[in-house]
């Protein structure tokens, strides 16, 4: 109760501003290190340390955790399964289990497809084709997001499941803005959002990995080689590196 008075009678005779400034010496003094007494070192910069995604330092820190994701749903990479631009993921964590694997690029020359087609509008793949869907890092670069949802539900088989990484916290692709354009970045409202609105709730997991250091790290263009995996393995839900995703289209 005292301290309460003391409060009401503060805001009575001292100046709001006055108020502010010792609410915001509190935090200064509070907090560690105090305020102007931090050591910036390597990150007092104005550009990254690293900059790009072609050749890195090491492995790039969003890799670190959509390995994990899928390792860790690695039995549910199994039966006919498609994936974006390359197979690396199916062949890698699918193993003997996937009987089928199939490539999906926009591009009429890229050698490594299987299928050509437009994610948004892929009207020539027939509706309940795939057991799994691998989509890594690829709705940020699709301006029409609900129509590619759309159709990752329709090609899936009924009880099969998409497995999805997109960006939270990261800088944007230089190449892709030139050639297909960086539209997005999530949260796991947003995607849990988008992917409920065509799966269903209950058919939709949604996860986050990252904190302040991973973030920093990777906006620098660091390595998960300059990290210890106590500090990438830290989860801080609001600092979301990457945003994982695992939906399962309902049996019918």
């Amino acid at each position: 109760m005292a301290g309460l008075a003391a409060k009401e009678l503060a805001k009575r005779i001292l100046p709001a501003r006055f108020r502010q400034w010792l609410r915001c010496m509190q935090v200064r003094l509070s907090e560690s290190p105090m305020y102007k007494c931090t050591r910036f070192g390597s990150f007092r910069r104005v550009t990254p340390i690293h900059a790009g995604f072609g050749m890195g330092r090491g492995t790039y820190i969003d890799r670190y955790y959509i390995d994990r994701f899928l390792e860790e749903n690695s039995s549910s990479i199994k039966g006919r399964v498609l994936e974006l631009s390359d197979n690396e993921y199916t062949v890698r964590f699918g193993g003997n289990r996937v009987t089928r694997s199939d490539i999906l690029d926009i591009r009429p020359d890229h050698s490594q497809a299987t299928i050509i087609g437009d994610l948004t509008a892929a009207d020539g793949i027939p509706s309940d084709s795939f057991d799994c869907i691998i989509l890594t890092q690829v709705l940020n670069f699709i301006y029409d997001i609900h129509a590619a949802v759309e159709t990752v539900h329709r090609i899936l088989k009924p009880g099969g499941c998409v497995l999805v990484s997109v960006p939270g916290i990261a800088p944007l692709s230089p190449d892709e803005m030139e050639y297909c354009g960086d539209y997005w970045r999530f949260t796991r409202l947003s995607l849990r959002g988008l992917f409920e609105e065509v799966f269903g709730a209950g058919c939709v997991e949604v996860e986050s990995r990252g904190n302040v250091l991973a973030a920093m790290a990777f906006l620098h263009g660091l390595a998960v080689e300059e990290l210890k995996p106590e500090e990438l393995d830290y989860r801080d839900p609001f600092y979301e590196v990457s945003v994982l995703l695992k939906g399962v289209k309902a049996a019918k």
